[in-house]
């Protein structure tokens, strides 16, 4: 089956520095996973397996810590919930297409918790939720900037990894 991984906190430089895609791949491959593509440099990952999430998740998390070195999170989604994602995009051509972000988590998020943040008055800034993802707007000319991944996971309990909409639009056709 087609999956899509997301690494959260890939660094350009550090201790979270993927060396070369070309490199992943190749780890990858060699712990079992199949047909392995990468997508920019931020740790998107498409590839074929027959393993649960959770498996697939902790197996790439183990490889990358092994081999390279980085401790990164492993989100897990399916093709499909990306061609979800991007029909469902709640911002119209009114906005700068470049600055919607997708939020993505494998954990389940406290209702209660998601209504209440949603409720709060961001300014310019806009927070959405779908079903399967968050959307988040976020102008570059924003007076108060709070949204971003850091403050989300603070507030909902939830490890998380965010993606612009043109890299999930992209994954979503590449996963096809």
């Amino acid at each position: 089956m087609k999956k899509i991984a997301l690494l959260r906190g890939v660094t350009p430089v550090g201790q979270n520095k993927i060396p070369k895609m070309s490199y992943l791949v190749q780890i990858l491959e060699e712990a079992g996973l199949n047909k392995v593509k990468t997508y920019i440099q931020s740790g998107n990952i498409i590839f074929e397996t027959d393993l649960s999430d959770k498996e697939v998740a902790q197996l790439i998390h183990d490889t990358i810590k092994s081999k390279i070195g980085a401790d990164l999170a492993v989100i897990i989604k399916e093709p499909k919930q990306f061609e979800v994602t991007v029909a469902e995009n709640p911002f119209d051509d009114s906005y700068d297409s470049s600055r919607i972000h997708l939020v993505f988590t494998n954990d389940e998020i406290n209702r209660l918790n998601l209504d209440q943040l949603l409720s709060q008055d961001f300014g310019d800034e806009e927070l959405h939720a779908g079903s399967q993802c968050l959307y988040m707007y976020l102008p570059r000319d924003a007076k108060k900037k709070r949204l971003n991944t850091n403050y989300l996971e603070k507030q909902l309990g939830i490890v998380a990894t965010m993606r612009k909409l043109s890299v999930v639009s992209r994954l979503s056709e590449m996963a096809k």
